[in-house]
């Protein structure tokens, strides 16, 4: 999977994709990381990639035609799609990150300012994802959860296949409670059933367990 980042700071990106699994994934070739720097693509001698919104209003607005032109860069065929990361868009959820990662490419666009030209978004945005209903200063933190998230599911990049298969939201519920040694903490002991060595009651504890904590946290779930 090569994930074409187009950005405006794309030192962020590189920063944080070097560590922990996403830097693993790199490391092994699992995924690749390019990030396009926006302002490269400016459209006069001073790096221009903004201006004034029409109509009027506060902040600036990024143009259009340098982040076209970044896109261009990195477009081949078949396009690969282009997902603007952005509150306006389809929450994140797990089965669209697990849609994802079958991709062999795909354009994340980093919005930054009031927002990107409108035009932008017509002509070459695929997908438009919000991972929160919250606004943040750009769109880079959002691109790196959304890589992280696709990442993991992508076969050879956990150590164990099964790691992402009993998660969270893997099969519309949350994941059952963990413990590891010691097996008294605090005075909390470990439930009984985990140290049994009984791999049916163990997974039927958890799956009474997924359940109940879906009903207590999260009912919208059911």
């Amino acid at each position: 999977m090569t994930f074409h980042v187009l950005t405006l700071f794309p030192e962020m990106i590189t920063q944080m994709t070097n560590h922990s699994i996403l830097g693993r994934a790199l490391m092994s070739g699992h995924i690749h990381v390019n990030p396009i720097n926006i302002r490269d693509f400016a459209i006069n001698k001073y790096g221009q990639v903004d201006d004034a919104p029409y109509g009027g209003g506060a902040g600036m607005v990024m143009m259009a035609q340098p982040i076209f032109n970044a896109w261009k860069s990195v477009t081949t065929t078949p396009t690969p799609r282009v997902i603007y990361l952005t509150p306006q868009g389809k929450p994140l959820t797990q089965a669209t990150a697990q849609a994802l990662s079958a991709e062999k490419e795909l354009i994340l666009l980093c919005g930054h300012y009031e927002g990107i030209d409108e035009r932008i978004i017509e002509e070459i945005v695929t997908d438009e994802i919000s991972i929160g209903d919250y606004v943040l200063t750009g769109g880079e933190p959002a691109a790196l959860v959304l890589m992280d998230a696709i990442s993991r599911l992508i076969p050879g990049v956990l150590k164990k296949e099964a790691s992402h298969q009993e998660e969270s939201f893997s099969d519309g519920r949350l994941e059952y409670p963990q413990y590891t040694r010691p097996a008294v903490f605090q005075g909390r002991a470990v439930p009984e059933v985990l140290l049994s060595g009984h791999h049916g009651k163990v997974k039927q504890w958890r799956d009474e367990q997924s359940l109940k904590r879906t009903q207590e946290k999260r009912p919208d779930l059911l």
